[in-house]
């Protein structure tokens, strides 16, 4: 296949260069005729723009970068990240934008490599995973791209995020523990230095509080979101005899029922469970968690769309869409009528 040049296209559609280069940019100035006739010669030629000619002319580069700062534990093993990652790139095909993708796993790589991705031109805009953000909230005002959060950022304010309401999630969890007559309810936290983990902590303390439940620091473990640290956290909830523990992740689930079954503890028959996300592992373990649902695809696809309004409108005032959660009742709480699927 001959390497076709804009002259060509020009030329084979019987219009200008200039239409051409309109059409290649998306330019609205054009009528929907020619458009179409400029759009179907591309496709029989299999005609390749120049990306970078094409991004210096419309000062895009239809580029989104998706940064997950340090401290985020089991990026490539957490499934949450996979369909995090999936309802962005849905959306990012759908608009018309290329994904990229920045991990940072130390202090050190945040402090030097931040400030690269952010700069004015490499990316359209960016998506930043708000767990696990460090020191570097202090420079967000001085980035020269738009922004957002996947997540609700701690310690920042007046900036624009999507997230799912984790206190009203937890609450949910505790409220059904307690209408099954579990009245010693433990859990088992994310980092706290997280809103994630904090927040589904407060939901946690404002449903036992609440229901005049038995608040005891002793029935609270803090954990990393990973496998691992939910399995030490486990360790030491157990030894207090709780009746239910709620586990502020599926991921983290996977590790207490490992420290359950070391007990010698059934699910539900002795000990009642619930965690948080609704992974695919949740309906498939021996006994199918009951688990909080949110929707993290819709979440990520709503973040780009977010991000492409302030790209597209310039800066706005901060924005925040938060989504429900959801229930989901199955084997592990020990209901009577489980129905989730």
């Amino acid at each position: 296949m001959p390497d076709y040049t804009l002259e060509d296209i020009a030329k084979l559609a019987g219009v200008s260069r200039a239409t051409v280069s309109r059409v290649v940019n998306e330019h609205p100035n054009v009528s929907e005729k020619m458009r179409l006739r400029v759009q179907e010669v591309i496709q029989e030629t299999g005609y390749q723009p120049n990306l970078m000619a094409r991004s210096l002319v419309s000062q895009r580069t239809k580029l989104i970068g998706l940064v997950i700062p340090r401290g985020v534990h089991g990026f490539f093993t957490d499934p949450y990240f996979p369909k995090l990652i999936e309802g962005i790139s849905q959306a990012c095909n759908q608009y018309g934008y290329t994904l990229t993708l920045s991990l940072f796993f130390s202090d050190k790589d945040e402090r030097e490599l931040l400030p690269r991705v952010t700069q004015k031109g490499l990316l359209d805009g960016i998506i930043v995973q708000a767990t696990g953000l460090g020191n570097q909230s202090s420079i967000i005002s001085q980035w020269g791209v738009p922004f957002i959060f996947a997540g609700r950022p701690m310690g920042i304010s007046d900036v624009s995020y999507v997230d799912v309401d984790n206190r009203a999630g937890a609450y949910s969890a505790i409220a059904h523990l307690a209408h099954l007559g579990y009245n010693k309810i433990a859990t088992v936290t994310g980092a706290l230095n997280t809103t994630v983990g904090a927040d589904r902590l407060e939901g946690y303390r404002q449903a036992i509080q609440e229901r005049n439940l038995e608040l005891d620091e002793n029935l609270i473990a803090e954990a990393d979101f990973t496998e691992f640290g939910a399995y030490f956290a486990a360790k030491k909830l157990l030894k207090q005899s709780p009746e239910a523990i709620f586990v502020a992740s599926d991921t983290m689930a996977l590790g207490v029922i490992k420290a359950i079954k070391e007990e010698g503890l059934l699910i539900p028959d002795d000990i009642a469970l619930v965690g948080f996300d609704d992974l695919l592992s949740a309906a498939f373990l021996g006994t199918q968690l009951t688990t909080v649902r949110q929707p993290i695809g819709k979440f990520g696809f709503k973040a780009v769309e977010m991000l492409l309004d302030i790209i597209e409108n310039g800066p706005q005032p901060p924005r925040r869409v938060i989504f429900d959660t959801e229930l989901v009742i199955r084997e592990s709480c020990g209901s009577p009528f489980p129905y989730g699927n």
